[in-house]
């Protein structure tokens, strides 16, 4: 695994050492950022399910500016440190670690306003439409942030069913075999 593009661009990356972390493969990853071009700023990045860390390394490679780095396990942040540590940015990222609930309290109380999200949680445990209604409840979404939802098939059709349309759109939606992406964008 491997940065794709941006000031970072093929730094080899660490992937967590277990079977409960799945990580977004290269192409997913390059196909992703290629449809999010239009869209890039020099803003904050929310990775909320991070793993390793590669989603929200790779926005700032990209151009934003800081990227919060949450996740819960252990071995996740045990390896986005080290990930983290070889872009040589440090202070270019924040690494918590906590739950999803507590991580959006945290950002909160820190009044950040969020230029682009990236949601990608372990399959099982999909809870993408509670996530953005926390983020949008705590002010934590700039006017214009853009919001990736990556998914299996099951939560893709659940999350395009039941995401809040009078807050947000759909910028776009792309198939990678087993991983879906849906894209969203704030509306006023």
């Amino acid at each position: 695994m491997r940065v794709v593009g941006g000031q970072f661009k093929k730094l080899k990356l660490n992937m967590v050492d277990s079977k409960k972390t799945r990580p977004t493969t290269d192409k997913v990853k390059e196909s992703l950022f290629n449809i999010l071009m239009p869209y890039l700023t020099n803003g904050e990045v929310l990775d909320l399910y991070a793993g390793s860390g590669a989603l929200g390394i790779e926005a700032v490679s990209r151009g934003y500016s800081h990227a919060y780095l949450v996740d819960l396990a252990k071995p996740a942040i045990e390896t986005i440190q080290k990930n983290v540590d070889a872009t040589h940015s440090p202070e270019s990222f924040s690494i918590i670690k906590s739950t999803a609930a507590q991580a959006i309290e945290r950002l909160k109380k820190d009044y950040v306003k969020l230029d682009l999200v990236l949601l990608d949680p372990p399959y099982a445990k999909q809870q993408i439409i509670k996530d953005i209604a926390a983020l949008l409840e705590n002010n934590l979404l700039s006017d214009d942030s853009i919001i990736v939802a990556e998914t299996d098939e099951h939560g893709f059709n659940s999350v395009n069913q039941n995401y809040d349309k009078e807050h947000f759109e759909v910028v776009t939606t792309r198939n990678f075999s087993i991983s879906y992406i849906t894209v969203f964008r704030r509306i006023k």
